[in-house]
């Protein structure tokens, strides 16, 4: 977590602490405590439509008066008994407290001074003003308030086409409990009414050729039943279209209905009506018709600002039918500019266009919002000209950024890290962006080998260099098939790192050069045309001391064989590297010496098989296309979906190459290339996300992973960094990071991954007090090994039948958001563990010993 947000945490988990040891106080609280005889606290309600209780929310939302929300499960309304457990006159019982005991105000004026002791008062009624601001008073039942929402829901009745929609509600004490009550909306809509004959009194020709044209695509049709709702949507349809055909002047006032039922027989007689532009000059009005408007100029000013907006433009240049204007010397190439202006010269006007340019320019990140204007043309003499200026402001050139971090895993007890980022903007005057970044860290780890070792003994530093052009940079013009308006980017990229101490000391390096375009607002697509990464582990004799768990089993398997150990101290244990690596190889060949059991020997087989997998090195070459959709609007939306498909080819053109030239192959009879074997798959992703917004700002949030990987060719297995795994914070929370799988194994490696993955996500998260979130969760997922050198029946996928291998887990969590970021503490209980043998498999570590504690930064999903 970030060093300048420890104080705000230590803060917030102070106050966690409050709330849950608040929880227990006020389970026993009093929830009527504070009202009158006569006034009853709301604990439910309910609507009856034509003789059936409903549970449309839209009908509930228009209800005044909501019961104080409640815990889900514990059903309990922590926010009422907050603010029941402050006092209505606080600085008065404290008087009264002072004055109960004769002596009590001088012993306390004596040992603390009469200053102190009123500051002591002055807290209480602070401490007591927090109780109110952080709870939520009781709902009384208020029969105005009930009547108002009887209103509002045969408003709302009537709008969907119940006319002659009737009603009533009832005030019902609870005879069981005291000082409450409910209340019972009954709604009776009686028959409907349907849209009958549709006319138009449409004034202007233009207004009436475009409306015939896009007459398919109307919310009123006949026999339907009336909603208001798609006579607005129709308003707004009708005013989107004239407004992006040309009719600059064109709004949604000039869009109205006339309704008659007067002797219908329950029809809804609909006329449009679209009169022709109101003119208002001085006292008087006049009217025409609307007329399409065109775009004569394009006006761009580069570097506007406040302060410049006095002085004069002193450069300016002409491009592709664009003005562009300048206070100081052009710093921007015309191209880069028009590309990612969708307004064009000498076109008709389009209000979609400027939301366009407002996108496509902000994707720049080079300027701020701009600001964009439409005037009339005053040497236009047919009156339908417009001149588009578009103000743009410069974000710095230089923008400079770093990050402090601290952090823990499983090899690290302890980390500070640091992230730098350097950027540059418009680096070749085409608005291209230039990004160095720079990681490091340091951390502490327990060496094994070494017990004598530093506190800081690991580090891990890395550079990476991405350049961001606006266009496809590509040797044929991409223009018609993605144009402009899509947003197009391309994005070169190159990094290096290199970690010392820890693990096998690796080194990598990496890079991309990828394309970006988004053809609507809410799709984008990716294509990485290379996307290339070479793993080098300098340090592989370290293998056995960093992957302890292997370790251990093979010096089971050397004792159960009766092996000589070389140094037969107590306890008994192989060499490293040398005696453990040679144990390994001795006892996996056909004249194995050692008296191995079947299942030894297969064990021995899978640690060296892993042994290989970790310390190879890699070099991964490949090409992938994602595809996103993501409807979600802005970070306050939370009614939306998100899919992602992607695909992924690793090794082709290396093959291609390899066996053009005629490169010799290796003893295992792949290709190398660098004196590296490189890895040859294909792999197919997909990721679902959907989120529902419920009453009482509770949300319903799920999602859905697939992602298969898929060896040949040059490989026989998928890299590590390239495979999956299962469990954690982000994943399967009853299970720690690579904790769980592959299949029913039951995690016997120490880091245990596979080719082919499954995750099912699902959370009820809902607000317990103010900032102070809860969550339930349903995780359910595995990962096993398929079409790979893996043969271990437990670890392989088979067919559908190990979808029984699933892995659930269930649990509770509680959130603060802080606005700019979520802290999430999550319990996952082991519900259902395939690990465990058929029949045992519910339930059996379903408890707190069990459990997984999960910390992490903002939602899962």
């Amino acid at each position: 977590m970030n060093l300048s947000k420890t104080s705000l945490l230590t803060q917030t988990l102070t106050k966690i602490s409050l709330f849950l040891g608040l929880i227990v106080l006020a389970a026993s609280c009093n929830a009527v405590k504070h009202l009158e005889e006569d006034e009853l606290l709301l604990t439910e309600n309910s609507i009856s439509v034509d003789g059936k209780k409903t549970k449309d929310p839209d009908a509930y939302s228009l209800i005044r008066q909501k019961p104080n929300s409640k815990i889900p499960v514990l059903r309990t309304p922590f926010s009422l008994h907050m603010y029941n457990l402050a006092e209505n006159n606080p600085d008065s019982t404290y008087q009264a407290w002072l004055d109960r005991k004769p002596k009590r105000r001088k012993r306390m004026n004596n040992f603390f001074s009469e200053k102190q002791v009123n500051r002591l008062e002055q807290s209480k009624v602070g401490f007591n003003n927090w109780l109110k601001r952080t709870g939520s008073a009781p709902v009384i039942i208020d029969p105005n308030r009930s009547q108002k929402s009887l209103d509002q829901l045969k408003r709302y009745y009537f709008t969907k086409g119940w006319f002659n929609v009737e009603g009533s509600y009832t005030i019902l004490k609870d005879s069981s409990k005291q000082k409450r009550g409910k209340v019972d909306y009954t709604i009776n809509r009686k028959t409907p009414y349907t849209i009958g004959e549709i006319n138009e009194q449409i004034s202007s020709p233009i207004v009436d050729s475009i409306f015939q044209a896009t007459k398919g695509q109307t919310f009123i049709r006949k026999e339907e039943q009336y909603d208001a709702s798609n006579f607005e949507n129709e308003r707004d349809r009708i005013t989107i279209q004239m407004r992006n055909s040309g009719l600059y002047y064109f709004q949604q006032e000039y869009v109205t209905f006339e309704a008659d039922t007067n002797s219908t027989g329950h029809k809804v007689h609909v006329d449009y009506i679209m009169p022709d532009r109101r003119i208002g000059g001085g006292d008087t009005v006049r009217t025409e018709p609307f007329q399409i408007y065109t775009i004569n100029d394009v006006r761009v000013v580069t570097d506007y600002s406040y302060t410049n907006r006095s002085r004069t433009l002193t450069d300016s240049t002409q491009y592709d039918g664009y003005k562009l204007y300048s206070y100081d010397e052009m710093k921007y190439r015309p191209k880069a500019l028009t590309d990612a202006i969708a307004i064009l010269p000498k076109d008709i006007f389009q209000d979609i266009d400027r939301t366009l340019t407002y996108n496509q320019i902000s994707e720049l990140r080079n300027f701020k919002y701009p600001n964009i204007t439409y005037d009339e043309d005053p040497a236009d003499t047919t009156g339908t000209g417009l001149i588009t200026t578009i103000l743009l402001t410069p974000k710095r050139k230089y923008n400079f950024s770093i990050d402090f971090d601290t952090y823990t895993s499983t090899i690290q007890q302890f980390g500070i890290g640091f992230n730098s980022r350097f950027l540059i903007r418009n680096v070749f005057k085409g608005a291209e962006n230039f990004e160095i970044s720079f990681r490091g860290s340091v951390g502490s780890s327990k060496d094994n080998a070494d017990a004598n070792s530093r506190f800081f003994n690991t580090s891990d530093v890395g550079v990476n260099a991405k350049l961001t052009i606006p266009s496809i940079l590509f040797p044929a013009n991409t223009n018609k098939i993605i144009p402009k308006y899509m947003s197009p980017f391309t994005t070169v990229s190159a990094g290096l790192s290199t970690q010392k101490n820890i693990g096998l000391d690796r080194q990598s390096f990496d890079g991309l050069f990828s394309y970006r375009w988004k053809p609507t607002t809410t799709r984008t697509n990716q294509f990485d045309l290379f996307n290339w990464q070479y793993v080098r582990n300098l340090n592989p004799d370290n293998y056995w001391n960093v992957y302890t768990t292997s370790y251990d089993r093979l010096n089971e398997i050397a004792r159960d064989s009766d092996y000589m150990f070389e140094n037969p101290s107590i306890p008994r244990n192989l060499g490293i590297p040398d005696e453990a690596d040679n144990f390994l190889v001795t006892g996996l060949t056909p004249e194995n010496p050692y008296d191995m059991s079947e299942d030894d020997f297969d064990e021995a087989l899978g640690i060296a098989q892993r042994q290989d997998r970790l310390t190879e090195n890699n070099l991964i070459f490949s090409t992938s296309y994602t595809w996103i959709r993501d409807s979600r609007r802005n970070i306050y939306d939370n009614n939306f979906s998100r899919i992602r498909f992607k695909i992924e080819g690793a090794g082709n053109m290396l093959s291609l190459l390899s066996s053009g030239f005629g490169l010799d192959k290796n003893s295992n009879g792949n290709y190398e290339l660098f004196g590296v074997q490189y890895s040859q798959y294909v792999k197919f992703e997909t990721n679902f996300i959907r989120h529902w917004e419920l009453p009482n700002q509770s949300i319903v949030a799920i999602r859905a992973f697939g992602g298969i990987a898929a060896p040949y060719g040059n490989s026989n297995n998928i890299p590590f960094t390239r495979s999956y795994f299962a469990g954690g914070a982000n994943d399967n929370r009853g299970w720690r990071a690579y904790d769980l799988g592959p299949g029913s194994s039951g995690s016997v490696l120490d880091f245990n991954e596979a080719n082919f993955k499954l995750a099912f996500n699902a959370e009820y998260r809902f607000t317990i007090l103010g900032s102070l979130k809860g969550a339930l969760f349903a995780d359910l997922g595995n990962i096993w090994n398929i079409w790979d050198d893996q043969d271990r029946e437990a670890f392989v996928f088979n067919g559908i039948e190990d979808l029984s291998e699933l892995a659930l887990a269930t649990g509770p969590g509680i959130r603060y958001d802080f606005g700019f970021f979520v802290l999430r503490f999550d319990v996952g209980f082991k519900t259902y563990d395939p690990a465990r043998p058929e029949g045992t498999r519910w339930f059996k570590d379903y408890n707190f010993g069990n459990a997984v504690y999960n910390i992490g930064i903002n939602y899962p999903f």
